[in-house]
């Protein structure tokens, strides 16, 4: 069964930085590739960065763009969103989501980790 668990959310200032991982299990991450979404209080879900199975390709939601850096290492079968220059409307909550090669949809999702961003 594959597993997604995201940890690093937390309060922090506007300006700051962090880093979000999720960690993949139950298969390689290498069959996936890797997306992060958010979900703010009363909004609805907002695609953040995606990843493909090798690294090789990003992409990243308008919003983010020059903020937020997603990356992989396969081997740890990790995913890092960093995340610079935070801005209060970046608070959500952040999901990563796994999807098999060939798939146009996200078939596994995490719980989420909670950042908040204050002014």
């Amino acid at each position: 069964q594959v597993q997604l668990v995201e940890s690093g959310g937390r309060l922090v200032q506007a300006g700051g930085s962090l880093n979000l991982s999720c960690v993949v299990s139950g298969r390689p991450l290498s069959d996936f590739a890797m997306g992060w979404f958010r979900q703010a209080p009363g909004k609805e879900r907002e695609f953040v960065a995606g990843i493909s199975w090798s690294g090789g390709t990003t992409m990243y939601g308008d919003p983010v763009k020059g903020r937020f850096t997603i990356s992989r290492d396969n081997a740890k079968n990790m995913v890092i969103l960093e995340i610079h220059s935070l801005k209060p409307e970046d608070t959500a909550v952040y999901c990563c989501a796994a999807k098999r090669l060939g798939r146009i949809t996200y078939d596994y999702w995490g719980q989420g980790t909670r950042v908040t961003v204050s002014s």
